[in-house]
């Protein structure tokens, strides 16, 4: 019977310490991974595990020891050897740590060698029971070597490698050190039965409270121990969602408490430890997102739909969106409303960008089409009027290349300043090109003219400097034979501007007896498009012409 129970109670013990040591291992990892205080947290709970896992697993042997006598133990003992396996496991971790090198890792396996095998010797120092307990001192020796051996080997296996197998490897060796090491120390044992007739009921604690105390501690510390490693996981998942430029949020229910990651915090501006609740966050808002936000949230927390969400903070004019879901426990209660938080600011600013191009692009087709109808009517009445006053082909190609010239050059002009404006200036300037510069003598202040203007300007100027070509100061080869001063003034009061054009030392012209195509064109130019006047004079043979205009915009035709 005796050795039916010592079988049962063998095994679960070789369980127990194989499952302390694969937890206590997996922690171990955490150690490393942290530094500071979270390390030194994690230090205490791998050791936590280890140790007590050990301890537990010699204490759940030990119920199965039957020395032919009633058995109690010694709490104060019991306990120092639970504190022996704890320290000794959580200074081996400590140094295992650290930079590896086989130094080190001997030193850590020594330490966790010594830690167990002195936690067993001083739980079989608090056995109390009417024998005597002597030890064989080579087995001792042995059961030692053991502990110190499979300890060393054990945390040079989980070093080799972090992979499940390599950490399996790790803590089967380690489960195979503690319970061989507890059996070759029980083999070290000799029970001497105490010589006495009377009954003996040694002082300490009964096997049945210890194995109580024993298994709610063993389920303690390995729950305790997965339940930290679960968070840390959660931890690394939100690590790895933050590093993703996405931030977390979670919302407690039912009082609506408000956690928010480190990610989430930046983008809200919330400085490291500030509080903040939900009532924080409704201040952020714009009012008129408010009622919006409580739609959207009332409805998240109903289960009729996912929270789903972008508002622009009010403080930084960050747009953000927030995306969550209703988490509910397997009875059907809701948790925490849960989910992620990310920073839109460069997509709603992509799309306004894109919608203010598509508007821009709109008007600019508008007015490409407006100016090329208008274009096509200039140029179409300008062939019919040119058709009308011309006496052969060759005349009409003649003037009608040279006017579509003059309009082309408007155009290219206009172009080179985004077909906004032109310079009077340029204009003059741009006719008198085929000239010598000392034919055209121009005074005046900069006045700037709209696109539909320029155009009618070039096209009245052009007229000009052709006919002074034809009849005029400019028809002469000789450059000394005639010239042309042009001189306007700045915006009046009424807004105009005044333009005076006069030709010196050409030949004597005359006023013409009937109305060309050339004071036609300039007539309706100067009415409609620069809604001014022109006045035409010959006194002394030679042509004066005013030009009287608003170089402000206009209304098109």
């Amino acid at each position: 019977m005796h050795l039916h129970l010592f079988s049962v109670f063998d095994g679960l013990s070789f369980l127990v310490a194989v499952f302390a040591a694969w937890t206590a291992l997996d922690l171990f990892q955490q150690v490393r991974a942290h530094q500071g205080g979270r390390r030194l947290a994690w230090l205490a709970t791998a050791g936590t595990a280890m140790g007590g896992g050990v301890w537990s697993m010699h204490s759940i042997a030990m119920l199965g020891f039957d020395p032919g006598a009633a058995v109690r133990y010694d709490l104060p003992l019991t306990v120092v050897s639970f504190l022996l396996a704890v320290a000794g496991s959580g200074l081996a971790f400590l140094i295992a740590a650290g930079r590896a090198n086989r130094r080190r890792m001997i030193l850590a396996g020594l330490i966790m060698g010594t830690g167990i095998c002195t936690m067993h010797y001083v739980g079989m120092a608090a056995l109390r029971t009417a024998a005597n307990l002597t030890y064989a001192p080579g087995l001792v020796v042995l059961s030692a070597a053991i502990a110190l051996f499979a300890s060393i080997a054990a945390l040079f296996a989980v070093e080799q490698d972090r992979s499940p197998l390599w950490r399996l490897t790790a803590a089967l060796i380690l489960g195979l050190a503690v319970v061989g090491m507890h059996h070759v120390a029980m083999a070290a044992l000799t029970v001497t039965p105490l010589q006495t007739t009377a009954p003996l009921n040694p002082p300490g604690a009964p096997p049945l409270i210890l194995a109580v105390g024993v298994a709610g501690m063993t389920v303690l510390i390995l729950f305790l121990a997965l339940a930290v490693a679960m968070v840390d996981q959660r931890d690394k998942l939100i690590a790895i969602i933050d590093a993703g430029g996405v931030g977390y949020w979670e919302l407690a229910l039912p009082g609506q408490t408000l956690w928010l990651s480190g990610r989430a915090r930046k983008y809200l501006d919330l400085a490291h430890g500030e509080s903040f609740g939900p009532g924080d966050f409704l201040r952020k808002l714009k009012p008129e997102d408010l009622p919006r936000r409580a739609a959207t949230l009332a409805r998240a927390l109903d289960g009729d739909g996912e929270y789903n969400a972008e508002y622009q903070m009010r403080d930084s004019g960050r747009w953000l969106q927030l995306r969550g879901r209703l988490i509910r426990s397997r009875s059907g209660r809701p948790i925490k409303l849960a989910g992620v938080i990310t920073d839109v600011t460069d997509r709603r600013q992509a799309f306004a960008a894109l919608a203010t191009s598509e508007h821009r692009q709109r008007l600019l087709i508008n007015e490409l089409n407006h100016r090329v109808k208008n274009t096509l009517a200039t140029i179409q009445s300008i062939a019919a009027l040119t058709a009308r006053r011309s006496t052969s082909l060759e005349d009409f190609i003649g003037l009608f290349q040279a006017r579509l010239i003059a309009l082309s050059d408007t155009h290219n002009l206009l172009t080179a300043n985004g077909w906004e404006k032109a310079r009077l200036r340029d204009l003059l300037v741009q006719e008198f090109r085929p000239y010598a510069e000392d034919r055209l003598r121009m005074t005046g202040p900069d006045v700037t003219l709209g696109a539909e203007q320029a155009l009618s300007m070039g096209l009245i100027l052009h007229e000009l400097v052709t006919n002074a070509a034809k009849y005029g100061a400019l028809s002469s080869p000789d450059g000394a034979a005639g010239w042309v001063t042009v001189s306007w003034t700045g915006v009046d009061d009424d807004g105009r501007v005044t333009l005076d054009w006069s030709e010196h030392a050409g030949p004597l012209v005359t006023s013409p007896t009937r109305s060309g195509f050339g004071s036609r064109l300039i007539d309706t130019s100067i009415r409609t498009t620069l809604a001014g006047t022109a006045a035409m004079d010959y006194a002394e043979g030679r042509l004066h012409c005013r030009l009287t205009f608003r170089p402000g915009d206009t209304t098109k035709t």
